[in-house]
């Protein structure tokens, strides 16, 4: 047995051991495949940030906790007698190899594109796609189904605007901010939780839209400022020296405009 099977099948035996009722671990045997879902979301994102920073051994790391939600998943299946690890990667090798016939066929492609397009044909064909290629609403719920929200609204929106649901000028994109705007202060103020809530996605798609007007990246954006806010948080308890529910809020108000400057000066 190869090095990478021997060492996929310890993880195997190892996950099998923390689900076993006769000496497991009690909060693994807890998960459902249902409790386990903000972990494989949080996991994924972690492998992405391990990406971008470009720190390898950071990378393997996060591959290595995505890849324990994966076999995780399957034996709480395998368990109710779903599906097993081996059909899942049995499943996903036959599916490459069907939509890759130009690497294990006979089909000749010149193009990255011809590639795209022969997938999605092949695509379609699998799942008896029927719908209406001239309906855009059944793709733009595949989007907000299998996308992160923000990058779901980004791509839902670009396709609308690519189809004519466009504002005339990025004025109208801002009215509309206004507008929702006012709609989300007059729901928390007299309206129901339900109502605020969907008061306050209908704001955040058209900051969504200003973003995509300006050629800016939403996901992008609130990601550097996490990190900005998290340096200086970081900052502000260093200088604090003892727990900030210590301080009053002007006392902390002027840490952070201290750790602000400081960041900024590359300090």
């Amino acid at each position: 047995m190869s090095p990478n099977l021997t060492a996929l099948q310890q993880l195997i035996d190892v996950v099998a051991r923390l689900r076993s009722p006769d000496g497991g671990c009690p909060w693994d045997l807890a998960q459902t495949q249902q409790s386990l879902t903000p972990f494989v979301i949080e996991e994924a994102h972690e492998v992405v940030d391990a990406i971008q920073m470009g720190d390898q051994a950071a990378i393997a790391e996060e591959l290595g906790d995505l890849l324990l939600q994966v076999v995780l998943q399957a034996q709480i299946a395998s368990e109710a007698g779903h599906f097993e690890l081996a059909q899942v990667a049995q499943g996903i090798s036959e599916k490459l190899i069907r939509r890759h016939p130009h690497v294990f066929g006979d089909v000749e492609v010149d193009t990255v594109e011809q590639v795209r397009q022969n997938w999605e044909q092949i695509k379609a064909a699998e799942k008896g796609d029927t719908e209406d290629p001239n309906k855009l609403a059944p793709k733009l719920k595949r989007y907000a189904r299998s996308l992160p929200p923000l990058t779901a609204g980004m791509k839902i929106s670009r396709k609308a605007a690519a189809v004519g649901f466009e504002w005339d000028t990025v004025n109208g994109v801002w009215d509309k901010f206004e507008e929702e705007l006012s709609e989300l202060k007059t729901a928390i103020a007299h309206e129901s939780k339900a109502n605020q809530q969907a008061e306050l996605g209908d704001l955040l798609f058209t900051l969504i839209n200003i973003a995509r007007w300006h050629d800016l990246d939403p996901v992008e954006a609130l990601q550097g400022t996490n990190r900005r806010f998290i340096q200086r948080f970081s900052q502000v308890e260093e200088a604090a020296g003892r727990p900030l529910s210590d301080f009053s809020l002007e006392e902390l108000e002027a840490l952070w405009r201290q750790a602000k400057a400081k960041l900024a000066a590359g300090e």
